[in-house]
């Protein structure tokens, strides 16, 4: 055996490889609409001025050596600022938060930290990348499918049969891949869940954590109201860790400013985690970021003008394709609430295309459309569901208005082709 065990069955990424088709049709000089990756484009979307102007003139004041294990003071004192103006939660910059180069060391961290190989991780699907975690963890992965009419959330009645002796439980709103969020009553619902069970444990028994992934909590739409479980079942606290940053809020993904909060013995047991990862932030950004995220004039100037156009594209998406079902095509999408994602149904399975190929599932549907309509989506196949599921994630972040306008007819004369 050449490799570990691990490395061998560990699965790469989906999108990774739909990335692939699209750069060698672009290649090839084919113009291709690309509503695949969590990520903004720069030039469409580029981050406060306010933060590259601190971040230019941190590198010149030389800030470019170590910082510290669980981030710069001055970053954690104002995420904990942040934090109490944007959600009211209360947590210490000494010990309760921590501070990492973006979102995904404070995810797998919080795996790490609280979860051995063996025990039970539970995590509804579509998710991003928990299957992922579960298996570089060597954890049993409890995947709990969810349904169309609850814009693909979970339920508690969905959860409760599986949190019998799980370590963890792994939430995300709003929600990569769909772009849904929970409703107040019921995360509610799922917080008692979690709160009975930790109950039902022995004294000294490991409890039952939640993660709460609320990376795009600043990015909701209309009435759609952020809610987090801390604030609902303050008694959660102790056994929430949330995972939050830069990144998608402020078009930040470059940036790597991530931060992670929760009960201090497991946000310590993190920050030695990430440390020999060696997966800080930057220091030169995390100075300008303490700066950016405590100038409320800014933030909230920079947040408006985002939300608008980000609205803008999810809502001209949405409404091209309800218009397409009006019509009698076999597609549909739900209203965006929140994040840079819409979820498209484009039911085309078993259909046969002009040259005689069968669309034989979800994948089959992407690619075809890739090269008949040049735009691409995702499957939720790559977020852990069957292939057999003809829902997709479309990013509006790396596309202009006037692209998403321009795709919806190409899209249709794509499906109309199909028999």
């Amino acid at each position: 055996m050449s490799i570990s065990v691990l490395a061998q069955n560990l699965r790469g990424s989906e999108i990774i490889k739909i990335a692939g088709e699209i750069n060698e049709l672009k290649r090839q000089g084919q113009n291709i609409a690309n509503l695949t990756i969590g990520d903004f484009d720069s030039n469409i979307y580029p981050i406060p001025t306010e933060l590259k102007d601190g971040i230019v003139a941190a590198y010149n004041q030389n800030q470019t050596n170590y910082p510290p294990a669980d981030g710069m003071l001055s970053l954690r004192q104002s995420v904990s600022a942040f934090l109490k103006k944007s959600f009211n939660l209360d947590y210490s910059a000494n010990n309760e938060i921590l501070i990492s180069g973006g979102s995904r060391p404070l995810i797998y961290s919080t795996f790490l930290a609280v979860v051995n190989p063996g025990e039970k991780v539970v995590f509804p699907l579509p998710s991003w990348n928990n299957n992922h975690y579960s298996d570089l963890l060597g954890a049993e992965a409890i995947m709990i499918p969810t349904r169309a009419e609850n814009n693909f959330m979970p339920t508690a009645d969905e959860i409760r049969p599986h949190l019998k002796g799980a370590a963890l439980l792994a939430l995300c709103s709003p929600l990569n891949p769909t772009g849904t969020m929970f409703g107040k009553k019921d995360l509610e619902e799922i917080c008692d869940l979690v709160i009975a069970e930790n109950k039902s444990r022995a004294a000294g028994e490991k409890p039952l954590y939640l993660m709460y992934d609320q990376i795009y909590s600043q990015l909701t739409f209309g009435s759609f109201e952020h809610f987090d479980p801390v604030t609902l079942r303050p008694e959660l606290k102790d056994y929430t860790i949330f995972i939050d940053g830069a990144s998608k809020c402020f078009a930040s993904t470059g940036v790597r400013v991530g931060w992670g909060f929760g009960p201090a013995h497991v946000i310590d047991n993190m920050k030695a985690i990430v440390g020999h990862m060696g997966a800080w932030s930057p220091k030169a950004e995390q100075v300008a970021m303490a700066s950016f995220i405590t100038n409320e004039a800014a933030v909230d100037t920079y947040l408006t003008d985002i939300k608008a156009k980000i609205q803008a594209s999810l809502n001209t998406l949405h409404e091209g394709f309800q218009a397409l079902k009006a019509e009698g095509f076999q597609v549909d999408s739900i209203q965006p609430m929140g994040a840079i994602y819409l979820t498209l149904k484009i039911d085309y399975a078993g259909k046969t295309t002009p040259d005689g190929t069968v669309l034989k599932d979800s994948a089959d549907i992407n690619f075809y459309l890739i090269k008949e309509a040049k735009v691409a989506f995702v499957p939720f196949s790559a977020f852990g569901t069957g292939d057999e599921v003809n829902w997709f994630r479309a990013s509006v972040g790396a596309s202009t208005l006037e692209d998403i306008q321009q795709l919806i007819p190409r899209v249709k004369a794509a499906l109309a082709k199909l028999k």
